[in-house]
């Protein structure tokens, strides 16, 4: 390569200097020949920029800067695009040279110990003191936000290995053991869920035994709305992409951040081909060309499981012509929950919500009308088909229908992801399906819809559980997320490690959010008593206002329903006189 000469003028008739290289981050020529080997023959798209850092991490352990800027050569982007996306995601640790130059090795294990509000009712904290001075120097110690394991908690990863009900010493069993990878549990593979009737829904479809018509009927009749949080219907949702131009894609959801949520993961992890042939009958009835499918990077073992259903998909398809599907790698972000913002991140961009109008069943993944849902509500599709639309309307509480799958943690016996009608109340999830509350423990309150769906005194645990019935409190179902707190727990604990959570989380977009949750976090760190209630209400009213996504909107939600519903925490402790010992004045 010849050498580059660059003319340099200075002003004032001084002398011409003459710089040798381009301004900026010179290309290491070592690097980037490694940076090709690994990529190997994988396309340079731009979409893909977020599965090639993976790459690069997962094989050196780290992105070192020489990588980045090979990187990004090679995929012929600017250094600083691929510097802001690396440095946007959680997951990916950025290490630059020291003043010499050199660049130093990854530790060689990163264990994350998860900080949700389960876990942290569960012990969390104390992990998170002990832990360093157990491991060692060699292993580096991070907290996390929620990891998706909440009814086991306090849960941990080690490397991608999940250790449930953690104790030091379990940790430090599986670090000595150099367990690192999640291999699954068994599950329904593809011959025993063929074997079982699976796919001859989609085999219906594609031989004109039943047509698009007829299955967004179903859907519409069923009452099913989208259970990842928003509720929108699901007929309505498959009727308005259908009419959209063609090419139609998919984006499916499974990024699972918001702390309480685990159904996603548990239903995954046991029948994944049930969750595929409802994708498929999807996008069959409404067109789509190609399927994305978004899988948070916690769930390592899903992932493991999602590659190999793919594989006997694609070896042995149920009928010809299935669209592309493509598994999508996601890198710690619960902003990319947000529909908008997880298609961002598809596209290999930042997580950050687009402004709506246009919404991305006009102008979605690479402006193209795209179907949007969460795993759970393809999930249905198959079963509701099969045993029509008057079963799954049939079921419900309290003048409400339907099944919801709610995931409860806390201070129950038996947490989990319990089926149980919509419209049930939280006292009769507790007493029904989770064996009461454990031992010593007394309801005080609960959580009703995970992080941002507020939180409620046990003296409302008879308001029915579903969209539209929690709104009047100031709360929302959201993903049916039900956290119990106990007399053991205070509301106001409660909201700041919610409110530490929002702030880590905030993509920093637009400033209600980025500031305001900071702002509001150091507010309620002071003492209960001493809280300044007339500044959080005004954050709270601009934040709900202002911000551009729903992270944003709710965020003040636990802030509020402490102050409204948990006064008395908030109340000034009366100093009481010690009481005088035998033989004291």
């Amino acid at each position: 390569m010849n050498q580059v000469v660059i003319p340099i003028v200075v002003e004032g008739g001084g002398r011409e200097r003459k710089r040798r290289q381009p301004k900026g981050r010179q290309v290491d020529p070592a690097a980037l020949s490694e940076v090709r080997q690994l990529l190997g023959d994988a396309p340079r798209r731009r979409d893909l920029l977020i599965e090639h850092l993976h790459a690069i991490q997962d094989h050196f352990g780290q992105l070192a800067t020489p990588h980045l800027a090979a990187l990004a050569q090679e995929m012929r982007m600017a250094q600083t695009e691929v510097f802001e996306v690396a440095s946007f995601y959680h997951h990916f640790d950025i290490v630059r040279e020291d003043a010499d130059g050199h660049i130093a090795a990854p530790q060689a294990l990163t264990v994350r110990v998860c900080e949700g509000i389960a876990c942290e009712m569960a012990g969390a904290t104390s992990l998170l003191e002990r832990l360093p001075a157990l491991l060692g120097t060699d292993v580096r110690v991070l907290a996390a936000p929620c990891i998706g394991r909440c009814e086991r908690a306090p849960a941990v990863l080690v490397g991608q290995h999940p250790v449930d009900a953690a104790t030091p010493a379990a940790v430090q069993a599986c670090v000595e053991a150099g367990t690192v990878r999640h291999d699954p549990e068994p599950y329904l593979s593809y011959d025993d869920y063929r074997a079982q009737g699976g796919y001859r829904l989609l085999q219906a479809l594609e031989q004109g035994e039943t047509d698009a018509d007829a299955l967004i009927a179903v859907m519409e009749n069923s009452g099913l709305r989208g259970l990842g949080g928003a509720g929108f219907p699901t007929g309505r949702k498959w009727r308005i992409v259908r009419a959209e131009p063609a090419p139609r894609l998919m984006a499916v959801n499974i990024d699972e951040g918001e702390p309480g949520t685990f159904k996603d993961r548990v239903y995954l992890e046991r029948d994944p081909h049930r969750f595929l042939e409802g994708m498929l009958v999807a996008a069959r009835v409404t067109g789509v060309a190609a399927i994305y499918i978004y899988l948070r990077d916690e769930y390592a073992g899903c992932r493991a499981v999602l590659t190999e259903a793919l594989a006997q998909l694609r070896a042995a398809p149920p009928v010809p012509g299935l669209p592309e599907i493509h598994l999508r790698r996601g890198a710690g972000a619960y902003i990319c929950g947000e529909e908008s913002a997880m298609i961002e991140s598809i596209e290999g961009k930042r997580g950050m919500p687009r402004l709506r109008p246009p919404y991305v069943a006009q102008v979605g993944l690479f402006g193209r009308p795209t179907l949007e849902h969460n795993f759970e509500t393809l999930y249905w599709v198959r079963e509701i088909v099969e045993r029509g639309p008057e079963w799954f309307a049939g079921q419900g509480r309290h003048g409400r229908k339907g099944l919801r799958s709610f995931s409860v943690s806390g201070r129950v016996r038996r947490p989990g992801v319990h089926l149980a009608p919509a419209g049930i109340t939280v006292r009769e999830l507790i007493d029904e399906y989770c064996g009461g509350m454990l031992d010593g423990h007394a309801f005080y309150g609960y959580l009703p819809g995970g992080a941002s769906g507020g939180i409620l005194p046990a003296a409302m645990g008879d308001v029915p559980l579903d969209f539209d019935t929690l709104q009047p409190h100031g709360c929302f179902i959201g993903s049916a997320a039900i956290v119990v707190l106990s007399d053991h727990d205070r509301a106001v604990d409660a909201a700041r490690n919610l409110m530490h959570f929002f702030r880590d989380e905030s993509c920093g977009q637009c400033t209600p959010c980025r500031v305001g949750t900071a702002k509001a976090l150091d507010l309620i760190r002071q003492p209960a008593a001493a809280w300044d209630l007339a500044a959080l209400a005004d954050l709270s009213a601009v934040m709900r206002d202002a911000s551009i996504c729903g992270l944003g909107q709710a965020a003040p939600n636990p802030v509020d329903c402490v102050i409204r519903y948990f006064p008395h925490e908030l109340a000034p402790v009366t100093a009481v006189a010690p009481v005088a010992q035998e033989g004291q004045p």
